[in-house]
């Protein structure tokens, strides 16, 4: 028999009150006090929050490059986390529009195991050979035909100035005054242009070559890096594709792990507010400017007018940008036609209203919605805002961000405004003069009733129009 292992315990001994203390008894009655626990914890958290706060103030510069470098680092997993983003309502429309209709009417169980895992790699393969085939098709003859668009545009330049300016002379024959006027506008913006090109733009157009020819080695490992991290971001985002259902019950188990269930419900229900406002407007807007590209060309070609790829995929890419986009893209394509050929021109800007017109009444609604919940004001807000800050990317993806903060904030307001028993529809505040002790809703004389709220204010208001009128009838 192997005898037990004795427990040894500490005794400590008071010499001058002769008590004796016993280390486990001391524990127990530290852990009874569970506020010292507290004051402890509270008094760490407050310490390494004070420490982290003037790390952050004396360290800034250094946090910013260590958030740079990681995110350096991460580009081919957030490449990767985009295009998936992208690519899953391509995946999901070919896996339940074509796939699972097929499989039924071939009859076969379309939700087996292996029959699901079979038309997610259809669909993924799919979309990726899709998307390789409009990349190829993009950069073998849209680029070149770009490419060679301009440069025309850069060569017949002075010969498109003198063509307005005879035309304007035409038109302006009959006044001389006017005439001399606008061909000295024309000659000193001409001459200004000119000045620009021979010494801004070549000088530096000479430069970059310089350094270009110099670094080509630097060039090229630049872009074979960035290929790299495309190829490896197309890999990731097959495996996001390919498991996203997965990836999505892993986060999902998390957030109840840490949070509680009320809360966490809470934050699954507003990180799926934000995926379909997202990608609702996104995938909305591009389909939207995809089919506005096609019909201006479509309509160019038909009407004969010049630069028609060109100036195509300028109306197409800046109607991705709300409400200002039209005009950014129809003005300087109408200066371009001008340029070529006057009377073109107005064919062009008539053509464009139309088309926008077109677009704005019944494509956009017909595609987008009402996907954001933002009124045109707001819209114009948020494209100036994230514009002034982010530049054509902060007009873009401006909107769907601010739609999303516009929610979070309405749907606080609404939350304090149900604590404090009060309506949280905006109407109920029209003309409001005051609210009463009886949560009735005062308004201003000038409006058509005074009273108004829960049925009980209806009451109360119909029983004060009797009395008045009975007052005037007696």
């Amino acid at each position: 028999m192997v005898p037990d292992e004795e427990k040894t315990t500490i005794v400590v001994v008071d010499e001058k009150t002769d008590n004796v203390f016993n280390d486990e008894q001391a524990v127990k009655d530290f852990a009874s006090q569970p506020h010292y626990v507290q004051w402890g914890v509270t008094a760490f958290l407050v310490i390494a929050a004070s420490l982290a706060f003037f790390y952050t103030l004396f360290k800034f510069n250094s946090i910013l490059k260590g958030i740079s470098n990681t995110l350096h680092i991460m580009r081919p997993i957030i490449y990767g986390m985009v295009l998936a983003y992208l690519l899953t309502p391509i995946v999901n429309g070919v896996e339940r529009k074509i796939l699972t209709p097929a499989w039924t009417k071939l009859g076969r169980d379309p939700k087996l195991p292996k029959t699901k895992k079979l038309h997610r790699a259809i669909s993924i393969v799919f979309t990726v050979v899709m998307l390789i085939v409009l990349l190829y098709l993009f950069f073998a003859s849209i680029i070149p035909q770009l490419m060679q668009s301009i440069q025309t545009l850069v060569t017949q330049f002075p010969v498109y100035t003198e063509n307005f300016q005879d035309y304007i002379n035409k038109i302006l024959t009959r006044n001389p005054e006017l005439q001399t006027t606008v061909n000295t506008l024309l000659s000193s913006y001409n001459s200004e242009i000119e000045n620009i090109l021979t010494s801004k733009l070549l000088p530096m157009l000479n430069e970059f070559i310089s350094k270009l020819s110099g670094n080509i080695l630097s060039s090229l490992l630049s872009v074979v890096s960035t290929l790299w991290n495309l190829i490896i971001g197309l890999i990731v985002s097959i495996y996001l594709l390919s498991g996203k259902e997965h990836f999505a019950a892993q986060s999902k188990k998390t957030i109840y792990s840490i949070f509680s269930r009320e809360k966490s419900n809470k934050l699954i229900s507003t990180v799926m507010f934000i995926k379909h406002t997202f990608g609702d407007y996104l995938s909305g807007k591009m389909i939207d400017s995809l089919i506005i590209g096609l019909i201006c060309f479509i309509g160019m070609t038909c009407l004969q007018l010049p630069y028609v790829l060109l100036i195509s995929v300028i109306v197409g890419v800046t109607n991705i940008i709300p409400f200002f986009g039209p005009y950014l893209g129809a003005i300087p394509s109408a200066l371009l036609i001008l340029m070529v050929e006057p009377k073109q021109a107005f064919v062009f800007i008539i053509f464009i209203l139309i088309l926008q017109q077109f677009d704005g009444n019944f494509l956009g609604p017909k595609i987008l919605g009402d996907s954001t919940g933002l009124t045109s004001f707001w819209i114009i807000f948020a494209i100036t805002l994230f514009g002034g800050y982010f530049s054509v990317l902060g007009m873009a993806i401006g909107v769907p961000v601010f739609a999303v903060l516009y929610a979070g904030i309405r749907s606080l307001i609404h939350l304090s405004l149900k604590k404090k028993g009060l309506s949280y529809q905006t109407k109920d505040y029209l003309n409001l003069k005051s609210i009463d002790d009886d949560l009735n809703y005062i308004r201003h004389r000038r409006s058509e009733e005074t009273v108004y709220g829960n049925k009980s204010a209806d009451k109360k208001t119909v029983k004060k129009k009797k009395r008045s009128k009975d007052k005037k009838q007696n």
